[in-house]
């Protein structure tokens, strides 16, 4: 959701709930398109790196667990004592905007974000506005705001694309579900051109995300495979595509089809599957609507039929009725299968779930059978094995301590390469000489070729993708020759011929009639 060029950095982009500061500076003059197609003028912001120098933070923010919400409201009173406009974004505020620590504050809405820049706008001039409503099409909850919006990439490689919002489930313990609410998939063809205009502002990696990327589609007849092929086909040689999250019981009737997908050269063989637990009373408990034997079904179909293939999963320790027996059982699927990627959550029971309302498990043994996984978990290397091998891998990150670059291989393993400018955006080939935990490293193989997968230079850190700009001469001028009453266009679509011709006349009728007055007054 971001109206500027690039001379006019990008409005606001939401991050995590660190938030993100902005420092106004007014431009005379600016148009852009808004959500409803009509041209809107409107004050530029620029992004600050400080927070001190920021007008305006913008706080995005999870409901997931408690300490989440606990940093976004911990944020919200930081700004304020620095007397700084806040506006809020994220799931605390959709599910619960009456929250007392909430009182007088901006909101945007999670299906309301192309809004804003109007939310900012009214922000910075001291009003409280709220953005909470669903988007509907003839009565059809839609999955948010438009996918072909501006934006800006904080990687200019990478491009996360939501395939649906919402989900098909009701989980005891979710909040999330409060604020996100049923599916709502968006069509095939706005993901594919949204994948296509990517690739075409040099991107090499398309990241698939939502809550249930499993259940896409069931709300407008169609499925994820029937999606996964139409993109593949869009996919340049070399670039990749990952796959986020999907719940076991949506995936069971396509493994077939998935595995056939994961082997393709330019997807990633990567599924993360939350089990969240091995014990079936818990899972009855927890209402996640699968048994852990099809959960197992998935992995074992999914390891034979995609050598390699990494799934990563979720476990939830210390629900409301776990037993010693329960817990034992998650412990054993963990032993057999050794999940290279196990995210361990302690439960925390979020209010207004009905698992709040259950029987909880002593701290103490939440925090026991936490501390026990991540024991077991840390107790194995899952890449010893590839020491030796010769791979071929993406390189797209820099690493946290910034020393080396961070590739990915098939199956993506996180791969550390040496930090040379050339590597960056390349697929490279490795040996690999050392395993860690969380990461292998590679040398890069004396005369092997560098592969580029992207086919157009990528956009700068920090340019807007999206932006089509047009100079148009009837006092319309590029940014480089504005005047203090020029105009600066900007949208996510260029103008027609035909928006421009009103345009002109709207701007020729206007002048008119300042003559008119200017006459009639002097």
């Amino acid at each position: 959701a971001t109206e500027c060029s690039g001379h006019f950095p990008a409005v606001v982009t939401a991050r995590d709930s660190e938030g993100l500061q902005l420092r106004s500076s007014y431009v005379k003059g600016k148009l852009r398109k808004t959500s409803d197609g009509q041209l809107a003028l409107l004050q530029c912001y620029t992004l600050s790196n400080d927070p001190t120098e920021a007008d305006l933070w913008l706080l995005n923010s999870c409901t997931v667990k408690n300490p989440a919400e606990d940093h976004f409201r911990n944020s919200i009173k930081k700004a304020q004592d620095q007397q700084k406009k806040v506006v809020l974004a994220g799931c605390v505020p959709q599910a619960q905007p009456r929250m007392d620590y909430l009182k007088g504050l901006s909101i945007i809405g999670v299906q309301q974000i192309d809004r804003v820049v109007e939310v900012v706008d009214e922000a910075v001039k001291g009003h409280s506005v709220r953005l909470l409503g669903q988007k509907k099409d003839g009565g059809r909850r839609l999955g948010g705001a438009r996918l072909d919006l501006p934006k800006i990439r904080r990687n200019p490689l990478i491009e996360i694309i939501s395939i649906n919002t919402g989900c098909l489930n009701a989980c005891t313990y979710c909040k999330t579900k409060h604020a996100r609410g049923d599916l709502a998939s968006y069509p095939i063809e706005e993901l594919v051109e949204r994948a296509r205009q990517s690739f075409q502002e040099g991107v090499c990696e398309i990241w698939l995300t939502s809550e249930d990327t499993g259940a896409y589609g069931r709300d407008i007849g169609t499925d994820l495979p029937t999606l996964l092929w139409r993109l593949v086909d869009e996919i340049p040689e070399g670039a990749m595509l990952r796959l986020g999250m999907t719940n076991p019981p949506y995936i069971l009737e396509h493994l077939e089809e998935m595995a056939k997908i994961l082997n393709h050269p330019r997807v990633y063989a990567f599924l993360h599957i939350p089990v969240q637990s091995a014990s079936d009373s818990v899972l009855m408990d927890m209402k996640r609507e699968y048994c852990i034997d099809d959960f197992k079904r998935v992995v074992d179909f999914l390891k034979e039929r995609v050598p390699g293939v990494t799934i990563a999963t979720d476990i939830i320790c210390g629900f409301p009725g776990e037993t010693g027996e329960d817990f034992q059982e998650t412990i054993d699927l963990v032993k057999c299968y050794r999940f290279p990627s196990l995210f361990i959550n302690q439960f925390y029971p979020r209010p207004g779930t009905p698992a709040a309302k259950m029987e909880q498990v002593p701290a103490h043994v939440k925090k026991q059978r936490t501390k026990e996984l991540s024991h077991l978990f840390h107790s194995y290397n899952p890449y010893d094995h590839q020491v030796g091998e010769r791979q071929h891998v993406l390189v797209t990150e820099e690493s946290f301590d910034a020393q080396y670059y961070v590739a990915h291989n098939k199956f993506y393993e996180q791969v550390l390469v040496p930090k040379r400018a050339e590597f960056n955006g390349k697929m490279i080939e490795v040996d690999i000489y050392e395993a860690g935990k969380h990461f292998l490293r590679g040398r890069p193989v004396e005369d092997s070729q560098l592969f580029t997968p992207s086919i157009a230079a990528p956009l700068r850190k920090g340019e807007v993708s999206g932006l089509v700009q047009e100079q148009i001469s009837n006092g319309i001028h590029s940014p480089d020759s504005m005047s203090s009453s020029s105009f600066l266009l900007m949208g996510s679509y260029s103008l027609d011929r035909e928006v421009l011709k009103k345009l002109g006349i709207g701007l020729a009728l206007a002048a008119a009639i300042a003559a008119l007055l200017v006459e009639k007054l002097f």
